[in-house]
């Protein structure tokens, strides 16, 4: 049985190779991180929210285009867009912050509140610097695969948020900015998809790869040029204050890998793990196959704990290799949706939030929809 990899003293071994995982990622998070500051002081972010700007304003009718939140929220959907976690999690409580003082109520969550939250934890990334950066250091023969589907999972969940929120509040999505905006964006996707689709496995694996690499190196070569060329930044010293965050950010997690490798290592060894996922098994026994059900214990775990959601793809990615259909599925899962009871209890707590209405309930319906979504891309991309 697959699952009975870790002996009875794997708690020490897992131990290690957490610490291991953390200490490889440094190089690659400094340079990604680096590579995003200098994209934040060139004012990356900032030239996003202009652009993105007029579709959100659409779906926060109840707010002033005036308003500090709207600024705020607008740098919380890059940073998370551009994948910096460090600067998103400020904006977004600045956002939460500014939206309450709109808010008729002290405890009960507004529209443009739950909009907000709902949108935040769908997470959309452009680019998924943790989960390359943790595929990388474990040894994966092209870490960037996962970009592409986790880009087109994280859109859909991202929208299924925006329509279900949208229901609820009235919004009408049919005004011309939002359909401008979503039908864009979907038929973009549906033809990329539909020629992905046309391609033979060998070589939708190989495009895939290379279009990754590509779209990445691109991302990166023109952040460089317009930081250095244009806005005159100094490209170097902005690089090397980022580069620090990322080493802090790659050691600051091995606690925490630390001990969910090793609360997952006593669910393996106990064989609780061994029999939940059996279950899952005998639950999609009827499918024609069922090899998604190794990747499932990310999704699980996502919406509890981003760490814990890390964890399980850490151990997909140890028990069945980095280059598996069930680590790559992890991977692409992890990049898919946010920590929605974690984003509730911090976002909603520091403004003093009780009842958050129908928040909670848009945002896992919104995880499924990745999780589904996730699913049927990794058949897709990797076979």
């Amino acid at each position: 049985n697959t699952y009975k990899v870790h002996k009875s003293d794997g708690m020490i071994g897992i131990s290690k190779t957490a610490v291991e995982i953390s200490l490889g990622l440094i190089g690659v998070m400094a340079l990604f991180m680096g590579l995003m500051a200098i994209a934040e002081k060139a004012g990356g972010i900032r030239f996003l929210s202009r652009i993105i700007g007029p579709f959100f304003n659409k779906l926060f009718p109840g707010v002033p285009k005036n308003h500090p939140s709207v600024g705020h929220m607008m740098m919380n959907f890059s940073a998370n867009l551009l994948g910096l976690d460090n600067a998103a999690t400020p904006f977004g409580l600045k956002a939460m912050q500014s939206l309450q003082e709109l808010n008729p109520s002290d405890t009960v969550a507004s529209d443009a509140q739950v909009m907000f939250l709902a949108l935040h934890a769908s997470g959309l990334t452009l680019i998924p610097v943790s989960i390359i950066a943790i595929r990388s250091s474990m040894g994966a023969s092209d870490p960037t695969d996962i970009f592409i589907p986790c880009m087109i999972a994280t859109f859909v969940a991202t929208m299924t948020s925006m329509l279900i929120v949208s229901f609820k509040q009235k919004i009408n999505i049919f005004q011309k900015t939002i359909l401008t905006w979503v039908l864009g964006i979907s038929i973009f996707l549906g033809l990329f998809v539909t020629f992905l689709v046309s391609l033979e496995k060998t070589v939708l694996q190989n495009f895939s790869s290379t279009l990754s690499n590509a779209l990445i190196l691109s991302i990166f070569a023109v952040i460089v040029m317009v930081a250095g060329l244009y806005k005159k930044i100094d490209v170097f010293d902005s690089f090397i204050d980022g580069a620090k965050d990322g080493f802090h950010v790659a050691v600051k997690i091995i606690p925490y890998l630390v001990g969910i490798l090793a609360a997952i290592s006593l669910l393996r060894t106990s064989g609780v793990f061994e029999i939940v996922m059996d279950g899952f098994r005998f639950v999609f026994s009827s499918l024609p196959d069922t090899r998604f059900v190794d990747g499932l214990p990310t999704a699980m775990i996502k919406p509890l704990s981003g760490s814990g959601a890390r964890g399980m793809m850490v151990d997909a990615m140890t028990s069945f290799g980095p280059d598996s259909f069930a680590g790559k599925l992890s991977g692409v899962l992890q990049g898919t949706s946010d920590t929605t009871f974690y984003v509730v209890a911090v976002y909603f707590g520091a403004v003093g939030i009780k009842n958050t209405r129908y928040a909670i309930g848009a945002m896992l319906l919104a995880d499924l929809a990745g999780i589904i979504t996730s699913i049927l891309l990794a058949y897709l991309f990797f076979g």
